[in-house]
């Protein structure tokens, strides 16, 4: 496994993040696995040295968090691993449940410790932008968390460039903690973060850690142009249907495929090797359902590719609309 500092921190994650979303309550989602059939995945990770592990206080309504938990007790030492979360969706459609209010926030991240069952979070993010509070209450109620040491950095995920710059700049001008890390939805088929998001995290040394990296699974080369796939996740996802499925986006994956015959690798595996070699990369946040999954993940950090081979998957993109800021 290869280990990275986190944008400017001293903290250093494995180059592959395990995305916690895939393991829950099979009631939340079809496609979620349960408990029992979760654990071999977090085991499996830790033996190959994967120590950066991602959830949500959202993923199958907690459930998610108190596995995380659990088995990171069970298989790691706490000091080994990093743990993150993440805090904003509500639960239900009652006042206060959701969102980035001072009051939300401290109640929300009780609850996450108290699932996860530890004293600190070692990465604590904002899940989405919050229209309805004000940015200064939002970062000046993070900055007393990571005061207090229950949490040890803060993170953001998908928004607009402004909207993320004017979170630092306000944490800047009020000598409150700064976001370390964005995690942004990028992968080969959608890079519309590379016009603004991308080059401000460059500019400002922040950590990029993104979310979908295979596309939902598009990436694997295991969908038609009628929307189908071979597994319960592909036919009943309806968000990646919203997201993907362009014609161009196909005639990347042709493309890819080809190329990941010719250097006798799988499609996903070329698809994380391309993402690892863009700049300000740290750790794709990778989905695993099937044990293979993760043993192909980590594979993916010896694959080398040249400038040219790069340009040669890059070249058929076309531009995308804002998808997953919201």
């Amino acid at each position: 496994m290869q280990y990275q500092n986190l944008g400017r921190t001293g903290l250093k994650v494995s180059r592959i993040c395990l995305g916690m979303m895939s393991y829950g309550s099979s009631k939340w989602r079809d496609y979620i696995l349960d408990e029992e059939e979760s654990r071999p995945f977090i085991q499996k990770a830790v033996e190959m040295g994967i120590n950066f592990f991602d959830t949500a206080n959202v993923y199958s309504d907690g459930v998610s968090e108190e596995i995380t938990g659990q088995a990171l007790k069970d298989f790691a030492k706490r000091e080994e691993v990093v743990i993150a979360t993440k805090v904003y969706f509500p639960y239900d459609d009652k006042p206060n449940q959701g969102g980035l209010s001072r009051l939300h926030i401290m109640r929300a991240v009780e609850d996450s410790l108290r699932r996860l069952d530890t004293d600190y979070i070692d990465l604590y993010q904002i899940h989405r932008w919050d229209y309805e509070t004000p940015i200064e209450e939002t970062m000046q109620a993070l900055h007393d968390l990571v005061m207090s040491g229950k949490v040890r950095y803060i993170g953001a995920s998908s928004m607009f460039a402004w909207q993320f710059a004017k979170a630092q700049h306000v944490a800047d001008i009020h000598g409150w903690t700064r976001f370390v890390s964005m995690q942004n939805h990028y992968n080969l088929v959608y890079r519309e973060e590379e016009r603004e998001m991308i080059p401000l995290c460059l500019d400002q040394g922040v950590g990029i850690i993104p979310w979908s990296p295979l596309a939902r699974g598009f990436l694997a080369g295991n969908r038609t142009r009628e929307k189908s796939g071979e597994t319960t996740r592909s036919k009943s996802d309806d968000f990646a249907h919203n997201m993907y499925y362009q014609e161009t986006d196909f005639e990347i994956v042709d493309r890819l495929t080809a190329k990941a015959k010719e250097k006798d690798v799988s499609p996903a595996q070329l698809a994380l090797a391309w993402l690892l070699h863009k700049p300000g990369v740290t750790a794709p946040i990778v989905g695993a359902s099937k044990l293979k999954h993760l043993e192909e993940a980590g594979a993916a950090l010896e694959i080398i590719l040249t400038d040219k081979e790069i340009e040669h998957l890059d070249e058929l993109y076309q531009p995308h609309p804002i998808l997953g800021h919201r």
